[in-house]
């Protein structure tokens, strides 16, 4: 469904890297389809010698070569990226917007009537091809561009789709997760270290353990409580540890942390 289209990148930030890197690792696009816009030109130079894509100055430009836009820049600057790429864009092109917090209407408003937008959420570990994204299909967007964008974002993760309305609590939970679990893996280590264990032991165990744990439940297909009890033999060292995480709280904690990244998430997109 790629080929022979051309992709191009409205700012070549940290998830447009990401994203590179993913359809060249996975083969799905060549270096010679690929187009990126930067304002900074030091970034424009490094992306374009790290993977060999053409890049350039302007985000016309991009929108004037390529049939997918990807709109890969911050919030703050969707407004001017859009003024800038309105003239360009007409219902033959695919928009997929990775900007947080930004609503399709909002892009819809300033783009040619029936733009076909797409709207994705993405997350940091995509930049180790790690990622995970939910995808809401605008209004005049077509089965096929949801279809390009699920591609686009397998590349880099995993991919679901949801509604738009649900955007915010996908950003609550994968969005800003990422955060909740450095900071689990960074508690882990901290109390290997205060059981004796040299600091950089203590981090790889922690990290090793996350992402095995992770790994078993993907890979599984196995409810996470079924795991757990599977681990937590009778009157051991495992059900002695979850007596404490439970009676911290952790988990009341982890959902209290979505809900309130949701609930700001809801309120940045009402700006």
């Amino acid at each position: 469904m790629l080929e022979g289209r051309t992709i191009g990148f409205i700012g070549a930030g940290n998830m447009a890297e990401a994203m590179i890197r993913g359809l060249l690792e996975a083969k799905l696009m060549t270096a010679d389809r690929l187009i990126a816009s930067d304002i900074v030109e030091a970034r424009r130079r490094e992306i374009g010698q790290r993977y060999g894509v053409r890049t350039v100055a302007e985000g016309r430009e991009v929108a004037a070569k390529a049939s997918i836009l990807i709109l890969a820049v911050k919030p703050q600057d969707m407004e001017a990226a859009l003024k800038e790429i309105a003239t360009t864009v007409d219902q033959t092109k695919t928009i997929i917007s990775v900007a947080a917090g930004t609503p399709i209407a909002f892009i819809a408003d300033r783009l040619p009537a029936k733009a076909r937008i797409i709207r994705v959420m993405p997350n940091a570990p995509a930049l180790v091809l790690a990622g995970a994204a939910a995808i809401a299909k605008g209004e005049h967007a077509t089965a096929h561009d949801l279809q390009i964008a699920e591609a686009i974002f397998s590349a880099v993760g995993k991919a679901v789709v949801v509604e738009e309305k649900h955007l915010d609590a996908v950003t609550g939970l994968s969005g800003s997760g990422p955060a909740y679990v450095f900071l689990f893996i960074e508690a882990l280590a901290d109390a290997g270290v205060k059981m004796g264990l040299a600091r950089d032991v203590a981090r790889l165990l922690a990290v090793q353990t996350v992402l095995g744990a992770a790994k078993m439940v993907l890979e599984s297909g196995r409810h996470p409580a079924e795991l757990k009890d599977m681990v937590a033999s009778p009157g051991g060292t495992t059900i002695a540890g979850l007596h404490a995480l439970e009676s911290g709280g952790l988990r009341g904690t982890l959902i209290e942390a979505v809900e309130a990244a949701t609930i700001r998430s809801r309120e940045l997109g009402k700006r």
